[in-house]
């Protein structure tokens, strides 16, 4: 058998990856990119959220969570759950209804598509005929009323879609009951709403937009009742016991309507503008809920007066004398309220509204003085600010942990302490196995942590650096703070804000030591903070230190921003990570590599003139390192001059193009020449000829030129104690890689604990290594004797790891985005490579060791190198030999934001942006995988529930 298997293939290794590497996407963090419609059940306390991109994503008490995507990829318009089942529709902009249930399978509930269906008219009607616009499931439920643009209301079976036909309500018996002058005036145009009646589900309201509302018996099928509006209606909403129902207008109005048992002509008993007299947006939807002690609950969306409101999405609240327009940062979706459900409860009592805006979830606590908002376990607004890096640390520490909580919790004091209140099934996902932080740098220069141990993403804690700067706004600016007299009473809620006070406060780089404690971050503006962790407030002044990168060149002239200034004397922190020292990189330029040590107490920073060291215990510079090519005049222009350097890369394509078509020319022209020159083409031929037979999908990696621009960019940094000078001394080392494919090495000498503060930390340069095909460098690694990567710092003191072998000789591995080459150390002599540039163009763009355990037993594991691809595939790599050990396909290549902003995680988990509020996860490892596992079990059934029907969303499409 042995003649038949491919070189290479070993069957042991292959059932070993497969016990080994498993690619699966398992969630989605954030929040839903675009929301389109909303949808709730107070009979399973589900909530659903469909987005313009034909997904729909259902979520209940926190880890129950389901996604179902339709497959035309339309927008979802509408969501209604059907009473008392685990099922709903969806209505989507081709004015399709599609059906979905919560099925069980293998112990856990899946959301499945059931069943589509299309409304079709009689042969050459027009679209409107059909064009759905109201959606009502019946509390029998096995019917469904569909509303539609010609006024018609059309009857539908559950689950088979079939249309009755006999029962379709149509404009002309409507009209039958309404008075001649009023139908002269007005036709029944396009049907609002459809709300059946809380009490007796033979009858349901049909309101039409141009403000007439009927009250229809499906058993005799005819109107009951009339009520004549006189403005364009938006939507309806019934009372509790179903004595009064309440129609909100376009003119920013409502009406309240008394329903009676005699035949006589209602009136309305009141109409309102709340915000009046001056002409109002419209009332789009709106809430009358009944409470115990008599004053009712107004709620509603709009209504603002339009001159000088009319920009804000709003939603306002009345309760007696207390009234309150909360003003959301983004478009309000739809809203609905939790209230009492139970058919024997007299009083609606709500306890919270839920409002989806455009941006972000916010949940307001109607039970509790203030109605404050409540902290959300999910569905996080990861945008509020833009996203501009990531950084993942594994296994925190129990008492790190604890402190970030504590000073989280200290942030959330005007946070509601409500349970969350959607919370529908059961979470069956075992416990984390350990503490993962996920941070976020943000554009507005904050840092957020996340507690990414499990399936719901959830904010500990937010730290902002903007203290230490003086910027346009003032960090104590209140914007809740209300005037007494102030009208309307706008309250300010939810976290999104775009905008961000200077854009060199972004941060670009974040590295955390999980076990000192100490957190180093580094921004747009060239400064790097470190911090270290703090449990109470404190007041103290912040150091400063300059670090001039241009010091040994002349002729330079920095063309970008200035550097941010800073403030003078003591700055007040609050408890948590708080800055001791900061340090100015000069020129101010993004700081694009970053490195921290805790236990040499030191810090790295590159950016794209150079690199330096810094001695946060003595808070003074080591030395710095200029990287610049006489030719890096781009590298001087800063990130918001782009218009030369297009220019120039350009013209630079165009030189690199015409010099290889001369060098080949001149390369033919002498081979006629001379018989030396065609012996040495022909050796060159010749050995070209066994690499490619070597190597037969790669490609020969092209040699850079040293005029190439940004070649001092330094892209990364590592600590490392080895063998740099001898095989018989290691010491503390400092490695740089740059854009030109060029490597720095340098030996640090870091005195002993006892002096540390006495004597200087001192730096010398060891080495210098020049990548033949100059690729940018983008990863560094040392293995110790035995080929593990070495531990990171204090891991061996906390005894997290072995402590590594210093007897056999270390290696170095160098990954640039056109291969992976070991040296072996000290000598720096090349010992393999793996070549990655295929004939596709496949380049490096991320890559981090991950340790693999087996799925099978608990005492194997195994460190590899997962890199990341321009094409979006991730290749897992073995070490130290570099055998390429499996593919997978993981982004599209046409998505390099997703790609640029991939950070892997130490046991083979990693995550990307899908959209800019929204991470993907995903896991290579059999072993580490975090994906939600949960079921809905279906309550008790209670006789026909009606009152249920009322909580849940009812939004309509708007008209244009």
């Amino acid at each position: 058998m042995r003649r038949f298997l491919r070189p290479g293939h070993d069957p042991v290794r292959e059932r070993l990856k497969r016990d080994l590497f498993q690619f699966n996407k398992t969630v989605e963090h954030g929040f839903p990119h675009q929301p389109s419609a909303l949808g709730y059940s107070p009979f399973l306390r589900l909530m659903a959220i469909g987005t313009r991109s034909g997904a729909i994503k259902l979520y209940g008490a926190p880890g129950v969570e389901f996604m179902g995507l339709h497959e035309e990829n339309n927008t979802v318009m509408q969501i209604h759950f059907i009473p008392e089942q685990c099922q709903l529709v969806t209505l989507l902009d081709d004015n399709s209804l599609h059906l979905w249930s919560l099925k069980q399978h293998s112990g856990a509930s899946e959301l499945q598509e059931e069943r589509r269906f299309t409304l079709k008219g009689p042969p050459g009607s027009p679209p409107s005929t059909t064009q759905i616009t109201a959606v009502l499931p019946h509390s029998s439920r096995d019917l469904l009323y569909l509303g539609t643009e010609s006024g018609s209301v059309f009857v539908a079976e559950l689950p088979s879609f079939r249309v009755l036909e006999d029962r379709t309500v149509l404009s002309e018996a409507v009209l039958q009951r309404v008075p001649d002058d009023y139908c002269n005036r007005r036709s029944c145009e396009l049907v609002e709403a459809l709300r059946e009646h809380p009490k007796n589900p033979n009858l349901i309201l049909i309101g039409y937009s141009r403000g007439l509302i009927v009250l229809w018996d499906l058993q005799n099928s005819q109107v009951t009742h009339h009520f004549l509006g006189s403005q364009q209606l938006e939507n309806l909403y019934w009372q509790r016991d179903g004595s009064k129902f309440i129609s909100c207008h376009y003119d920013g109005s409502y009406t309240q309507w008394p329903v009676s048992n005699d035949n006589r002509q209602p009136e309305p008993l009141e109409n309102l503008v709340p915000y009046g007299p001056f002409p109002c947006k419209a009332i789009s939807k709106i809430y009358w809920q009944t409470t115990k002690n008599g004053l009712p609950y107004i709620i509603f969306q709009g209504g603002m007066p339009r001159a000088s409101y009319g920009d804000r999405h709003s939603i306002s609240v009345i309760h007696g004398s207390q009234q309150t327009a909360f003003d959301f940062t983004s478009r309000v979706i739809d809203f609905f309220i939790i209230f009492s459900s139970e058919p024997t409860a007299e009083f609606d009592d709500p306890s919270a509204m839920v409002v989806l805006a455009e941006e972000e979830l916010v949940v307001i606590d109607l039970k509790s003085a203030g109605w404050p908002a409540v902290h959300a376990p999910y569905l996080a607004s990861l945008h509020c600010s833009a996203i501009t890096c990531s950084h993942h640390v594994s296994n925190i520490p129990l008492k790190l942990w604890e402190r970030i909580i504590s000073a989280g919790s200290k942030q959330n004091v005007h946070y509601s302490n409500m349970p969350w209140p959607i919370d529908g099934g059961t979470n069956l996902a075992p416990d984390p196995p350990q503490r993962d932080l996920l941070l976020t740098g943000h554009e507005d220069g904050t840092v957020r942590f996340w507690d990414a141990s499990g399936v719901c993403l959830h904010l500990l804690y937010k730290l902002s650096t903007v203290r230490v700067f003086l910027t346009d706004a003032d960090p104590n600016d209140n914007m809740n703070t209300l005037g007494e007299d102030e009208w309307p009473p706008l309250r300010k809620v939810g976290t999104f804000d775009p905008y961000s006070d200077d854009p060199r406060l972004g941060i670009q780089k974040i590295y955390l030591c999980k076990y000192s404690g100490y957190l180093a971050v580094a921004g747009t503006a060239g400064q790097v903070l470190v911090m270290e962790l703090n449990d109470e407030d404190a007041e103290h002044v912040v150091d400063h230190a300059e670090a001039d990168l241009l010091q040994d060149q002349e002729g330079y002239r920095w063309k970008g921003h200035e550097k941010l200034k800073t403030r003078d004397g003591p700055v007040r922190f609050e408890a948590g990570f708080q800055p001791f020292v900061l340090v100015q990189c000069q020129p101010p330029a993004v700081v694009t590599s970053l490195a921290l040590h805790s236990e040499w107490k030191l810090v790295a920073f590159g950016t794209s003139h150079g690199f330096g060291l810094f001695d946060h215990q003595q808070k003074r510079l080591v030395f710095v390192k200029c990287t610049l090519h006489p030719s890096d005049q781009l590298a001087l222009e800063g990130p918001l001059s782009r218009v030369k350097s297009l220019k120039k890369s350009l013209r630079q394509s165009f030189r690199r193009i015409r010099r290889s078509r001369v060098s080949s020319r001149k390369r033919r022209g002498a081979a006629g020449n001379t018989s030396e020159v065609q012996e040495a083409n022909a050796k060159f031929d010749q050995d070209a000829l066994q690499e490619m037979e070597l190597a037969p999908v790669q490609r020969k990696i092209e040699a850079r030129s040293a005029e190439d621009s940004f070649t001092g960019f330094v892209r990364t940094l590592y600590f490392a104690d080895t063998f740099l000078r001898d095989s018989s001394r290691h010491c503390p080392s400092l490695w740089a890689g740059t854009n030109g494919g060029t490597v720095y090495a340098f030996c640090l000498r870091v005195p002993p604990a006892e002096r540390r503060m006495d004597e200087p930390v001192r730096a010398e340069q060891a080495k210098e290594i020049q990548l033949m095909h100059r690729a940018p460098v983008v990863g560094i690694l040392v293995l110790d004797g035995r080929s593990t990567p070495l531990p990171e710092p204090l891991e061996v003191a906390h005894d997290l790891s072995k402590s590594p072998d210093m007897q056999g000789s270390h290696q170095l591995l160098v990954v640039s985005e056109e291969q992976l080459k070991v040296f072996t150390l000290p000598k720096v002599s090349s010992k393999l490579k793996l070549k990655l540039t295929a004939l596709e163009g496949c380049r490096v763009r991320k890559v981090t060791v991950a340790n693999f355990g087996s799925c099978k037993t608990n005492d194997y594991s195994e460190n590899d190198l997962a890199v990341l691809t321009n094409l979006g595939d991730i290749q897992i790599i073995s070490l130290p030999f570099l055998k390429l050990q499996i593919r997978y396909p993981c982004i599209r290549k046409e998505d390099v934001s997703g790609i640029a902003s991939c950070v892997f995680t130490k046991y083979g988990q990693g995550f990307y942006l899908i959209s800019p509020s929204e991470f993907e996860r995903f896991s290579l490892s059999t072993k580490w995988l975090v994906e939600p596992q949960c079921v809905v079990d279906v309550p008790e059934l209670t006789s026909n529930n009606h009152v249920n029907n009322r909580s849940g969303v009812e939004n309509t499409t708007r008209k244009s």
